[in-house]
């Protein structure tokens, strides 16, 4: 699946991917999935040439391995992390990932460093095979195991930022993907009540039979107060990005509050309420979800059923259905597609 310029996606046969690096691996895809980071990329093109081979979420079984790598053998079941990291510099030996010199991230061009061809394909290459690959644990589906690598990491990441304590309430902005999972690692991690803000019926509807209390954007903080005596949310969590999410976390956080941000953001500038902030002792962090770090974590709550990521009701299409699949998700239509390669 390659971008085609436009904001348009098409089925294409590339090169097949080859060991390049001492530690890079090649993955046979089982499953790849479609992401809103991929959405965002075709239509804000920034460094995404066309042709550029599209995806940062996959299962699959290792086909070929650099004389380097040691954790991982032929024919194992593996997850990817979405983007690639050295494991070795002094940002990944603190377990932050994101800030090594030579991430790659899969399937964005050069928006976010070098470019590396992506996971929405029946082939990739995946260099530092040793920290971007983990087992796929016995009695993990392959459509449980793809969500591990971004949208799970990206929600449990978003919840152990935030530092919730056991019975906080903690409210969740968007109800796509990552704004579902971020519902339900929520619970798993111990918040009382979780108040999903979602405009689309049907997104609502999906979180409400998951455990969440919902409610539409203009009832937000109605309900918040409702369910917190007037306080505000301890926590709040925008998983939607953009100026207009946090002015609307800032006006659903109770003083001394956090607001965590993961959505993706491109403006270039936000008027902070810097006065409010500093009265009210808040706290604002943004994040960006690390299977390479949180990898143990995650698998362990999917494994034990505590969270299940099929949750989302995902579609699943062979690969020359991705181009539909692509309109119907822009058009919130589809919540989530999962790839049959």
């Amino acid at each position: 699946m390659v971008f085609a310029g436009d904001g348009r996606v098409r089925v294409d046969t590339v090169p097949d991917p080859v060991v390049v690096d001492p530690q890079d691996a090649v993955v046979r895809v089982r499953r790849a999935a479609v992401c809103g980071t991929d959405l965002h990329a075709i239509a804000h093109p920034g460094g995404l040439p066309p042709g550029t081979v599209l995806g940062h979420e996959f299962v699959g079984q290792i086909l070929a391995v650099g004389p380097a790598v040691t954790g991982h053998r032929i024919g194992d079941e593996v997850f990817g992390a979405d983007y690639a990291a050295c494991g070795r510099c002094w940002w990944c030996r603190r377990a932050d990932h994101w800030e090594c010199p030579q991430r790659r991230f899969f399937g964005t061009g050069t928006a976010f460093g070098p470019e590396l061809a992506g996971a929405q394909a029946e082939l990739v290459r995946v260099p530092f095979a040793d920290t971007t690959l983990r087992p796929v644990p016995a009695g993990v589906p392959a459509d449980a195991a793809v969500f591990l690598g971004d949208t799970l990491a990206t929600g449990y990441a978003a919840i152990a930022r935030a530092r919730i304590a056991p019975g906080d309430t903690v409210a969740v902005l968007g109800g796509g993907p990552v704004g579902q999972l971020t519902s339900l690692a929520a619970q798993a991690l111990g918040a009382g009540v979780v108040v999903l803000v979602e405009p689309v019926t049907a997104r609502r509807e999906l979180a409400a039979g998951q455990g969440a209390v919902t409610a539409e954007p203009e009832h937000a903080r109605t309900v918040l107060d409702r369910v917190t005596d007037g306080r505000g949310a301890d926590a709040v969590v925008d998983a939607v990005g953009g100026a207009r999410a946090l002015d609307t976390a800032f006006a659903l956080v109770r003083r001394r509050g956090t607001v965590v941000s993961v959505g993706v953001h491109q403006d270039l500038g936000w008027s902070l309420p810097v006065a409010r902030a500093f009265a009210d002792e808040l706290t604002l962090r943004f994040v960006v979800g690390n299977a390479m770090r949180d990898g143990d974590r995650l698998v362990a709550l999917v494994r034990s059923g505590v969270i299940d990521p099929t949750a989302l009701r995902p579609d699943v299409v062979p690969l020359d259905g991705v181009p539909d699949a692509y309109r119907r998700m822009a058009g919130r239509r589809t919540l989530k597609t999962l790839i049959a390669v």
